[in-house]
């Protein structure tokens, strides 16, 4: 890790000073920073609008890949969205790019609000997804580009902020909508609103002045430039900003101006290929700490740990949510006070600790599943005894060994003793019609976990998790991608960059709940926290401190490579051997 010319520590009280100065700087960012709000929305409200679409569609209830189909589907459009957004990006520019992702955003809500099936949810969450992509990583980027570079960390963590909070929203949206008819389609509906604030805000603001000057804009970037900068840095920007597009058209000479052409003068460039080499580091290892399992599932993870009830699960998920939005806030506190590398490091670190504790809870609350108790499994109802446990009670040996876990892994649901939860219960039927009857002998319910002593470690393991998560992994890998391409490969790189995030969340969402039946809860988030630590390890290696430094002064950085100063001390001392 090169660490030269790393500017001075950046306390949040000059990010104040500065935006009290320059209040127009932070209206740049909140407003483009919607798009991070419905980013966050969209891709956190399915978790509680999921459990209702499987109680108004019995289909979506019995097919499991169906369920991953409607969660993963707005992560494949994102895919498509993020690819074509960063060719959007630099053919016609970061603001029309939004407001572009907000009419996918308002089209898709409205579809998915009005959908008569489950395909045409599917179809919406797909439009959706074209939006989040666009909006992933033209937002970030918008505002890095607004933004001077002493703070531009700070404010970069701002659309990180409104990711979160867009989250923490949709879960306080799901829970205002549980009791009111339409439940799941106000739930998903809803996320019009903020698109058409968005749209409507976006059409007052200008264009990135780095877009315009590349583009022969020079007057309005000057005048951009001029509402952000104080007067006397204004000139010293403006030659920057002439230097490197100079060097970029150039090179474009040399190059050629198609994608395609664009594309291979992109890898062939080692400042471009060590950025890529970071930045796609750090968005696939953002996915594969297992992030968005816990986003996207949360209700349904707290409903593995034994908390039964859908407006129960999902008022305890407003914790995970409501410390993923309280730790962007600390991003903004500490990434220009202690660097991007250092907090995605000890992120790390606190991640891997807790997948391991979260695979030993959950390890623990199957071998302490409540016992099955035969003679009530029997007398339950006429028929209603489970399948896979009925042999056993035919031939009078019944296995002393099956528990909860055994009968809900055998695609039946548990009823609970009525004296005392974590007694034996009875093993039947999984239907909605011997859960209406279990509530009717005041019992309760189970059928995708069990009941548990170690549930609320499984509340408090997944809160540190979060808290690890986001000051670190949370906003940072935005950041960093955000700031670590040259000017002429910024939105083909942060494309390529975007891409494979969204490729390596559709892989985490698209498998979940099939991971969770196949080696269980405890062995997915084992699966997790290895490849965490595999994240950790290339991170270390590959990821340059980018910390209060110039655009120019990343790419002089990148020039060289990275090397880790273990790597570094290492070569000095055979270089002091030989010599």
């Amino acid at each position: 890790m090169v660490e030269r010319g790393i500017a001075k520590e950046i306390r949040l009280t000059e990010v104040w000073r500065t935006t009290w100065e320059t209040p127009y700087i932070m209206r740049l960012a909140l407003s483009a920073g919607i798009g991070g709000l419905l980013f966050g929305y969209d891709t956190g409200v399915i978790a509680g609008a999921l459990l209702y679409i499987r109680e108004e569609f019995q289909v979506v209830d019995d097919k499991r890949w169906l369920q991953e189909m409607i969660v993963s589907m707005t992560v494949a459009g994102a895919i498509v969205g993020a690819a074509v957004g960063g060719w959007y990006n630099d053919r016609f520019g970061r603001k029309t790019s939004i407001l572009i992702a907000d009419v996918l955003f308002m089209v898709g809500a409205v579809v998915m609000a009005l959908a008569p099936a489950p395909w045409v949810i599917i179809v919406g969450r797909v439009l959706v997804g074209f939006g989040v992509g666009m909006a992933s990583m033209t937002s970030p980027l918008y505002i890095s580009e607004m933004s001077p570079a002493r703070i531009r960390g700070a404010l970069v963590s701002t659309n990180g902020l409104l990711i979160t909070g867009g989250q923490f929203l949709s879960y306080l949206i799901n829970l205002a909508f549980i009791h009111t008819p339409g439940t799941w389609r106000w739930m998903l509906g809803v996320s019009a609103v903020p698109a058409i604030i968005q749209f409507c805000l976006m059409l007052t603001l200008p264009e990135s002045p780095r877009w315009l000057y590349r583009n022969d804009m020079k007057a309005e970037s000057r005048d951009v430039l001029e509402r952000i900068y104080p007067a006397e840095e204004v000139e010293a920007e403006i030659a920057a900003l002439k230097e490197s597009v100079m060097a970029e058209k150039a090179d474009e000479d040399i190059i050629g101006h198609t994608f395609y052409a664009k594309l291979k003068g992109a890898l062939s460039n080692p400042v471009v290929r060590h950025g890529l080499a970071a930045g796609i580091t750090v968005q696939v290892a953002q996915q594969f700490v297992g992030i968005n399992t816990v986003m996207y599932y949360s209700p349904t993870i707290l409903q593995f740990a034994g908390y039964a009830s859908n407006k129960t699960a999902m008022a305890l998920s407003l914790i995970t949510s409501g410390l993923n939005a309280l730790g962007s806030i600390v991003s903004m506190m500490l990434v220009d006070r202690y660097g991007r590398r250092k907090l995605m490091i000890i992120s790390m670190f606190g991640i891997i600790s807790c997948l391991v504790i979260l695979a030993a809870v959950f390890s623990e609350t199957s071998k302490q599943a409540p016992k099955i108790d035969t003679r009530d499994s029997i007398s339950f109802a006429p028929n209603g005894t489970c399948h896979a446990f009925a042999p056993y009670i035919a031939s009078k040996a019944s296995p002393s060994n099956w528990n909860c876990m055994n009968c809900l892994r055998s695609h039946c649901g548990f009823c609970s003793n009525k004296a005392q939860e974590y007694a034996p219960g009875a093993c039947i039927v999984l239907s909605t019609d011997m859960k209406s009857l279990c509530h009717s002998k005041g019992r309760t319910y189970f059928k995708d976990g069990c009941p548990s002593k170690f549930g609320y470690l499984a509340i408090i393991f997944l809160g540190l998790y979060i808290i690890a998560y986001a000051p670190g992994m949370g906003t940072v890998p935005w950041i960093v991608n955000s700031e670590i391409y040259p000017l002429r490969y910024r939105g083909l790189a942060g494309g390529i960059a975007a891409v494979s995030n969204w490729s390596s969340n559709l892989v985490v969402s698209e498998t979940f709940l099939t991971l969770t039946h196949e080696v269980g809860s405890s062995g997915t988030f084992l699966l997790f926290a290895v490849s965490s630590a595999t994240g950790l390890v290339f991170i270390w290696m590959l990821v340059p401190e980018t910390k209060g430094l110039q655009f120019e002064e990343v790419e002089k950085l990148l020039e060289d490579g990275i090397r880790p100063s273990l790597f570094r001390r290492m070569s000095r001392a055979k270089e002091v051997d030989t010599s």
